[in-house]
């Protein structure tokens, strides 16, 4: 059945996309995304000598500093700080440059009006929008990749609907929502059996996710399904911004 949102979009429709590619100079990677009226920047520094307190000194480190738009950091931004650390931990050759830290700032420009909710945590729209900004960040620097990431989020309404990157007005009427990130589905010269885990395609997978509220296993797995399907246009989106920034330069 089809949902009627405000914003006249379809329920697995997602908000205009944009991404930006070297926009600061002292950083040795940074890109900025957005998605509707809300925007992230994300910088790399490094990787530099050394790693920090309790870290694997034979892999590389990555630390990841959450900055609001406004305000101080609460517990909010401290657990997108390490959803942000274990995905990019997932994604991330971390042999190649061992014993190294590599920094990442990720900064709120625009919210869109967001503050914390019956959830108590930040509307949740950043969080997807900081996963691909990383991404994209990480390029940038030449950071060695397994694959790149995509970051959706899914909300379910009280009413049992699925929205796909829900508006200011839908998160406020939300039950529940769910982050998922998935492998970024990639062309690539090796044989299709080296690109495939225990039998499955490797953008079938899914690195990271992360539940707030309360929802049935059915309705996760909707979202899981819906989320999963979306992942092809932001797929497609970043293949071909890379492209031609790439080409640009």
């Amino acid at each position: 059945m089809d949902i009627d949102r405000k914003d006249g979009r379809t329920a697995n429709q997602l908000r205009p996309l944009s991404c930006t590619r070297n926009v600061l100079n002292r950083a040795h990677g940074s890109a900025s995304w957005s998605q509707g009226e809300t925007k992230v920047l994300a910088a790399v520094y490094g990787p530099k000598a050394g790693t920090n307190k309790n870290e694997n000194p034979e892999k590389a480190c990555f630390e990841v500093i959450w900055k609001p738009k406004s305000g101080q950091i609460g517990k909010a931004e401290k657990e997108y700080e390490m959803i942000l650390k274990k995905t990019v931990q997932s994604i991330c050759v971390l042999n190649v440059h061992p014993n190294t830290t590599t920094s990442i700032i990720i900064q709120v420009v625009n919210d869109d009006g967001a503050s914390r909710n019956f959830l108590d945590c930040i509307f949740p729209k950043l969080l997807p929008c900081a996963i691909n900004a990383l991404c994209a960040a990480l390029v940038d620097a030449g950071i060695p990749l397994k694959h790149l990431a995509v970051a959706i989020c899914c909300c379910l309404t009280e009413s049992g609907h699925i929205l796909l990157d829900p508006s200011k007005l839908e998160e406020q009427r939300m039950k529940a929502f769910v982050y998922l990130v998935f492998p970024n589905s990639t062309l690539s010269v090796l044989p299709e059996e080296a690109l495939k885990v225990r039998g499955e395609p490797m953008e079938h997978g899914l690195i990271t996710s992360s539940t707030h509220g309360v929802m049935s296993v059915d309705d996760y797995i909707r979202c899981l399904e819906r989320g999963r399907a979306a992942t092809s246009k932001l797929s497609d989106f970043f293949r071909r911004n890379l492209q031609s920034q790439v080409q640009s330069d």
